[in-house]
Protein backbone atom coordinates (compact mmCIF):
# COMPACT_ATOMS: atom_id res chain seq x y z
CA UNK A 1 0.00 0.00 0.00
CA UNK A 2 1.39 3.41 -0.96
CA UNK A 3 0.90 6.47 1.22
CA UNK A 4 -1.07 9.36 -0.29
CA UNK A 5 1.30 11.88 -1.87
CA UNK A 6 0.42 14.65 0.61
CA UNK A 7 1.71 12.44 3.44
CA UNK A 8 5.18 11.92 1.95
CA UNK A 9 5.90 15.55 1.10
CA UNK A 10 9.34 16.49 2.39
CA UNK A 11 9.88 19.94 0.89
CA UNK A 12 8.66 21.84 3.96
CA UNK A 13 10.54 19.49 6.29
CA UNK A 14 13.67 20.04 4.20
CA UNK A 15 13.33 23.82 4.66
CA UNK A 16 13.03 23.41 8.44
CA UNK A 17 16.05 21.09 8.56
CA UNK A 18 18.06 23.54 6.43
CA UNK A 19 17.01 26.38 8.76
CA UNK A 20 18.36 24.50 11.79
CA UNK A 21 21.51 23.42 9.96
CA UNK A 22 22.25 27.05 9.13
CA UNK A 23 21.71 28.08 12.77
CA UNK A 24 24.08 25.34 13.91
CA UNK A 25 26.70 26.51 11.39
CA UNK A 26 26.29 30.12 12.56
CA UNK A 27 25.07 31.00 9.09
CA UNK A 28 22.38 33.30 10.41
CA UNK A 29 21.87 35.06 7.08
CA UNK A 30 21.25 31.72 5.37
CA UNK A 31 18.80 30.74 8.11
CA UNK A 32 16.95 34.04 7.83
CA UNK A 33 16.75 33.65 4.05
CA UNK A 34 14.52 30.63 4.79
CA UNK A 35 12.25 32.74 6.98
CA UNK A 36 9.59 35.21 5.97
CA UNK A 37 10.35 38.86 6.76
CA UNK A 38 7.31 38.85 9.07
CA UNK A 39 8.16 35.59 10.84
CA UNK A 40 6.55 35.00 14.22
CA UNK A 41 8.67 33.13 16.80
CA UNK A 42 6.82 31.82 19.84
CA UNK A 43 8.32 29.96 22.76
CA UNK A 44 6.25 28.53 25.59
CA UNK A 45 5.72 31.16 28.31
CA UNK A 46 8.08 33.67 26.67
CA UNK A 47 7.09 36.81 24.77
CA UNK A 48 6.30 36.37 21.08
CA UNK A 49 8.96 37.84 18.78
CA UNK A 50 8.20 39.10 15.27
CA UNK A 51 9.95 40.13 12.07
CA UNK A 52 13.31 41.86 12.27
CA UNK A 53 13.61 41.24 16.01
CA UNK A 54 13.87 37.51 15.28
CA UNK A 55 16.90 38.21 13.10
CA UNK A 56 18.47 40.45 15.73
CA UNK A 57 18.04 37.79 18.41
CA UNK A 58 19.48 35.04 16.24
CA UNK A 59 22.42 37.24 15.20
CA UNK A 60 22.95 38.13 18.86
CA UNK A 61 23.52 34.45 19.63
CA UNK A 62 26.38 34.33 17.13
CA UNK A 63 29.15 34.65 19.71
CA UNK A 64 32.25 32.51 20.23
CA UNK A 65 31.13 31.70 23.75
CA UNK A 66 27.65 30.61 22.63
CA UNK A 67 26.50 27.68 20.58
CA UNK A 68 23.36 25.91 19.40
CA UNK A 69 22.54 22.55 17.90
CA UNK A 70 19.51 20.30 17.63
CA UNK A 71 19.00 16.56 17.33
CA UNK A 72 15.79 15.75 15.47
CA UNK A 73 13.98 12.71 16.84
CA UNK A 74 10.89 13.05 14.63
CA UNK A 75 9.83 15.38 11.86
CA UNK A 76 6.52 15.25 10.00
CA UNK A 77 5.24 17.47 7.24
CA UNK A 78 1.75 17.86 5.88
CA UNK A 79 1.90 20.46 3.15
CA UNK A 80 3.14 23.72 4.65
CA UNK A 81 2.92 22.53 8.28
CA UNK A 82 5.92 20.84 9.89
CA UNK A 83 6.01 19.25 13.34
CA UNK A 84 9.31 18.46 15.02
CA UNK A 85 10.32 16.62 18.15
CA UNK A 86 13.92 17.32 19.00
CA UNK A 87 16.51 17.89 21.68
CA UNK A 88 18.00 21.39 21.59
CA UNK A 89 21.44 22.12 23.01
CA UNK A 90 22.38 25.63 24.08
CA UNK A 91 26.02 26.28 24.96
CA UNK A 92 26.97 29.20 27.14
CA UNK A 93 30.72 29.10 27.70
CA UNK A 94 31.58 25.61 28.95
CA UNK A 95 27.97 24.88 29.99
CA UNK A 96 25.83 22.93 27.51
CA UNK A 97 22.13 22.72 28.34
CA UNK A 98 20.02 20.05 26.65
CA UNK A 99 16.22 20.00 26.67
CA UNK A 100 13.31 18.48 24.77
CA UNK A 101 11.38 20.67 22.35
CA UNK A 102 8.30 20.11 20.22
CA UNK A 103 8.10 22.61 17.38
CA UNK A 104 5.38 23.65 14.97
CA UNK A 105 6.39 25.44 11.77
CA UNK A 106 4.14 27.04 9.18
CA UNK A 107 5.53 27.91 5.77
CA UNK A 108 4.26 30.04 2.94
CA UNK A 109 5.92 30.01 -0.47
CA UNK A 110 8.76 27.89 0.93
CA UNK A 111 9.60 30.29 3.78
CA UNK A 112 8.96 29.90 7.51
CA UNK A 113 6.20 32.24 8.72
CA UNK A 114 5.67 30.70 12.17
CA UNK A 115 8.16 29.01 14.47
CA UNK A 116 6.37 27.88 17.62
CA UNK A 117 8.36 25.87 20.17
CA UNK A 118 6.83 24.09 23.15
CA UNK A 119 9.06 22.99 26.01
CA UNK A 120 9.03 22.37 29.74
CA UNK A 121 10.88 24.70 32.09
CA UNK A 122 11.40 21.67 34.34
CA UNK A 123 13.19 19.95 31.48
CA UNK A 124 15.34 23.07 30.91
CA UNK A 125 16.29 23.09 34.61
CA UNK A 126 17.14 19.39 34.33
CA UNK A 127 19.32 20.25 31.33
CA UNK A 128 21.16 22.86 33.37
CA UNK A 129 21.78 20.30 36.13
CA UNK A 130 23.01 17.72 33.60
CA UNK A 131 25.24 20.34 31.98
CA UNK A 132 26.75 21.37 35.32
CA UNK A 133 27.35 17.70 36.16
CA UNK A 134 29.13 17.15 32.81
CA UNK A 135 31.26 20.27 33.40
CA UNK A 136 32.28 19.02 36.82
CA UNK A 137 33.28 15.58 35.46
CA UNK A 138 35.73 17.11 32.97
Amino acid sequence: MTAPSHLVTTDSATVVRAFFAALEDRATRQALALADDKIVWRNTSLPTVRGRLVGRLLKGMDRDWMGFRADFHHIAADGDIVLTERTDYLRIGPLEIDFWVCGTFELRDGRITLWHDHFSWGNVVGGVVRGLFRMRRR
